[in-house]
């Protein structure tokens, strides 16, 4: 059974820093493409962060130059390393993982299993 799991989630200042973790079982990550989105209240979930591989990465506009994402396959875990936080990353961020590269990585109908997410507040 896949399962991915989250953590790394909190309260933290704007202009602070937080590093949130994928860690996957029943599945290695290394063969396929992980995806970071996040929700916040009253809003659609939207891609953030995706890796397929060192070389592939991709990011959202509102975060490129402040967000990096990154993979352990040593530790089937994939990081998303979160810097210059501003009130509006506040939401739920979830981690998903696609069997196959279908539409852009962004597309959330194109992921097969999710986490159950992580709260991140930036406060002022």
């Amino acid at each position: 059974e896949v399962q991915l799991v989250e953590s790394g989630g909190g309260l933290v200042q704007t202009g602070g820093s937080l590093r949130l973790s994928c860690a996957a079982s029943g599945v290695n990550l290394d063969e396929y493409g992980i995806g970071w989105f996040r929700q916040a209240p009253g809003k659609e979930r939207e891609g953030v962060s995706y890796i397929r591989d060192y070389h592939s990465t991709y990011y959202a506009d509102s975060v490129k130059g402040r967000f990096t994402v990154t993979r352990d396959n040593a530790k089937n875990t994939v990081y998303l390393q979160m810097n210059s936080l501003k009130l509006e990353d506040t939401a739920m961020y979830y981690c998903a993982i696609r069997f196959g590269a279908r539409g852009t990585w962004s597309s959330i109908e194109d992921y097969d299993y999710w986490g159950q997410g992580t709260q991140v507040t930036v406060s002022s």
